[in-house]
């Protein structure tokens, strides 16, 4: 007995050491596991000295604190370290720019500057190159598509530009090269099925109005329109995301996966009953979609479509060179939608800057902070009234005022941005990572000013260091550009209804 206790005194403690070891090898495992997985989160020697973020592997880490202006804190809601995903990555007031090799080889993203059009224009060039390189497919309408694709590129400068602009245009001769080409031989058959009020009914009032009268106009259309499928170069899917947002809020509350679910349901059925999405999945589809929601509930199953979105944000999913900018429009009235279309001679305008609006999001509170009641010819406000009359003062505001402020909310994109256009005031962008409706031939630098997030203190001063020769010529093409951002009840040619198609066109174009 006596010689048994020592014995079992001893494995006890070998049973111990044994144990230790067990956990010290988990953890030490654990903490591998996570530095292969992250192998930057804590090395902050590359990054900014503004923002220390990084993107490995697709999933985006952000610590914001550290960007400020003039004591104000940007971005507090995203201040905890280590936020991840979409909902991050929307509301960072940085974009993703630089891209390095880290030592273990990964491609890793670097946030540094905000997105300028310089480099949205930098990527569909590149995108554009990477598209080429692709093996074509040898059917007629990928031949049909590609010729157009040589004829856009290489024909020769118009002596003559149609009544357009040139200084409007990054390139107006190739414009209308690959316009006229889109009128010869653009054919789009929309699929039959789908029953209302999510598919075939447009809702043509409100904010969201604009993927409303495309399926109108679409649906009415016999240029572009075929009954045979066969011979199309595009499929719509006509679906409204608005609809099937506010139709899941009149019944049962549905969640976006559920939302997602009946998409993927629709494009089943597409597939099942068609072989022409099994064909390209879905590559050579369409869809028009202005809802907030419509990027995050059409990425997966209607991920490979050409997605003509609102809510084009370059941080959130929305793909130069596939995707396209659908303008937000705010339409009052049906039987007019550009009532009131028209502002005051720039003589006439003794407003510098105007906005009034709901404090969406991190940057509005902050603009209407920096300068309600800082400056007399500064109006800047927060919501108005909705009634009759503050909505005509809203009105009166854009039409007497030199420059519009655009500021994204809680999304990039506003439809201030073609108000301003309709009451002839030059928009102040100020939405980082927002990518203008048809950029890939419109130069929105002629006829706009481009503000930083971070910037918004410095507004007035930037505003101020416009002269007014230049003023006065962003003022004339604001003018001269209106008619690309108009609805019409019958289509005319280069309005809003053939600048959405044209997109679409150009990059199903360059897709072949």
């Amino acid at each position: 007995m006596e010689t048994g206790r020592p014995l079992q005194r001893l494995c006890r403690i070998q049973i111990q050491r044994l144990l230790i070891l067990i956990i010290s090898l988990v953890v030490v495992l654990i903490v591998l596991a996570q530095l292969l997985a992250f192998p930057y989160k804590n090395d902050t020697s590359i990054l900014s000295p503004v923002t220390k973020g990084i993107l490995v592997h697709k999933v985006s880490i952000y610590n914001n604190t550290s960007i400020t202006h003039e004591g104000v804190v940007l971005n507090e809601s995203k201040r905890e370290e280590g936020c991840k995903g979409y909902d991050c990555n929307s509301e960072s007031l940085v974009s993703k720019i630089v891209a390095k090799v880290n030592d273990l080889g990964q491609n890793v993203t670097i946030p540094s500057q905000p997105t300028r059009l310089s480099y949205m224009i930098s990527v569909l060039e590149s995108t554009t190159l990477n598209e080429k390189n692709k093996e074509k497919l040898s059917s007629v309408h990928e031949r049909q598509l590609q010729h157009a694709r040589m004829q856009i590129e290489k024909g020769h400068t118009l002596a003559s530009t149609g009544g357009l602009h040139a200084s409007l245009y990054r390139n107006v001769s190739r414009f209308l090269r690959s316009y006229k080409l889109m009128e010869d031989t653009l054919k789009v058959y929309i699929y039959k099925e789908g029953k209302k009020p999510i598919y075939h009914d447009p809702k043509l009032r409100g904010i969201y109005a604009s993927e409303g009268w495309f399926m109108k106009l679409m649906e009415k259309n016999r240029h572009f329109v075929v009954k045979d499928p066969k011979k199309a170069h595009l499929f719509y899917l006509p679906f409204s995301s608005l609809k099937l947002r506010l139709t899941s809020q009149e019944h049962t509350p549905q969640s976006r996966k559920n939302l997602e679910l009946y998409l993927k349901n629709y494009t089943t059925l597409i597939s099942r009953k068609y072989p022409f999405w099994n064909r390209t999945n879905g590559a050579d589809h369409f869809l028009v979609a202005c809802h907030d929601w419509a990027m995050k509930l059409t990425k997966d199953d209607m991920g490979n479509c050409i997605r003509s979105l609102c809510n084009s944000n370059l941080a959130g999913g929305f793909k130069i060179g596939k995707d396209t900018t659908l303008p937000a429009t705010y339409i009052r009235t049906s039987e007019d939608p550009v009532k009131d279309l028209g502002g005051k001679l720039p003589s006439e305008r003794p407003i510098l800057a105007f906005f009034a609006g709901g404090m969406h999001g991190n940057l509005r509170p902050i603009l209407l902070r920096q300068w309600h009641d800082k400056e007399p010819d500064m109006k800047i406000f927060g919501p108005m009234a909705r009634d009759v009359e503050s909505k005509a003062k809203y009105r009166m505001y854009m039409k007497s005022s030199k420059y519009c402020i655009c500021a994204r909310g809680y999304e990039v994109f506003t439809p201030r941005i073609v108000e301003a256009v309709y009451y002839e005031c030059v928009p102040v962008i100020i939405s980082d990572d927002y990518v203008p409706p048809f950029f890939e031939f419109l130069d929105w630098e002629g006829f706009s000013v481009f503000v930083l997030e971070k910037d918004v203190g410095n507004l007035s001063r930037i505003l101020r260091a416009i002269s007014d020769e230049k003023y006065q010529e962003m003022w004339e093409r604001v003018k001269m550009v209106q008619q690309h951002f108009i609805w019409h009840k019958t289509p005319v040619k280069f309005d809003l209804f053939h600048m959405i198609l044209h997109s679409i066109w150009t990059n199903r174009v360059y897709r072949t």
